[in-house]
C-alpha cells in the first residue's frame, strides 16, 4: 500500500523477535559449568544480550569471578558449539510476530534482521524455526567485517540496500539497536518486552511498544 510511511523494517533478533533467553542461558551456563564457576539464572543473562556471545561470556564470567583473554579464548568456542547444538531448543518467537509479519506484508513493507548475534547462527535459528521465509535478509554482528556490529550503523544501511532502498525503521530491545538506528539516520521502536539492562524509556527510542499488537500502529505514528 502506497500509504504506508515505510518501506523496510528491521528487527534486532534475540529479545525482539525470538525469546531466545533459555537457550542462551543454557549455553552461558555450560560455559561457566566448564570452568567451574557458578551458574547464572536467566535474569542476569538477559542482561548481558546485545553485543553478541563473546561479550556475554566475559560479562557472565565477570559476574562470577573475572576472567583473562585465555579463559574466554577456551571457553568461546565451547559456548558457540553447544548453542549451535541447541539452538532453538527453548526459542520461540514473542506473542504476536507472525501476526505483526504477516499486517506489514500485505502493506508492501520488507522486513529484515540486523542482529549481533553471528550470522550464521542468526541464519540457523530462523531456518529451525521456520521462519527463513519471512525475511528479505539477515545481517550479524559478524557480517559487516571486524568492529562493525551495531551500534554502527553499517549493518542497517546494508540493510537498507539490500532490500532494495527505500524509508526504513527499526525495531529492537537495547540501547545498541536506538543508538544504531540513530547512527543510520533511521528511526527506531524500543520493545518493552525484551532482554533489557536498562528502563525501557532511557533508551532513547522514538517510541516504545508492549507488544507486536502496537507495532504497526506505532509505525504510522511514526511515519506521519
Amino acid at each position: 500500500m502506497a500509504d504506508f510511511p515505510f518501506d523496510i523494517v528491521g528487527f534486532d533478533l534475540d529479545g525482539t523477535l525470538i525469546d531466545t533467553s533459555l537457550d542462551l542461558l543454557n549455553a552461558t551456563n555450560h560455559a561457566l559449568g566448564l570452568a567451574g564457576r557458578p551458574l547464572l539464572d536467566v535474569a542476569a543473562v538477559k542482561t548481558m544480550v546485545g553485543r553478541g556471545a563473546r561479550h556475554m561470556l566475559e560479562q557472565a564470567l565477570e559476574a562470577s569471578g573475572g576472567y583473562d583473554a585465555a579463559l574466554i579464548d577456551r571457553l568461546h568456542p565451547a559456548l558457540l558449539d553447544w548453542y549451535r547444538d541447541h539452538i532453538a531448543d527453548h526459542s520461540q518467537p514473542f506473542p504476536g510476530m507472525r501476526q505483526a509479519l504477516n499486517a506489514l506484508g500485505p502493506k508492501g513493507v520488507t522486513v529484515a534482521i540486523v542482529t549481533n548475534k553471528r550470522e550464521d547462527l542468526a541464519v540457523r535459528l530462523i531456518e529451525t524455526l521456520g521462519l527463513s521465509a519471512r525475511f528479505e535478509t539477515i545481517i550479524g554482528g559478524d557480517t559487516m567485517g571486524p568492529g562493525n556490529a551495531k551500534p554502527s550503523p553499517l549493518p542497517i544501511q546494508e540493510m537498507i540496500r539490500r532490500c532494495g532502498g527505500g524509508r526504513a525503521a527499526f525495531v529492537g530491545d537495547s540501547i545498541f539497536d536506538v543508538q544504531a538506528a540513530k547512527n543510520a539516520g533511521v528511526p527506531s521502536i524500543a520493545v518493552r518486552f525484551g532482554f533489557l539492562s536498562q528502563p525501557v524509556e532511557e533508551l532513547g527510542a522514538d517510541a516504545v511498544i508492549d507488544s507486536f499488537a502496537e507495532l504497526v500502529p506505532a509505525l504510522e505514528r511514526l511515519g506521519a
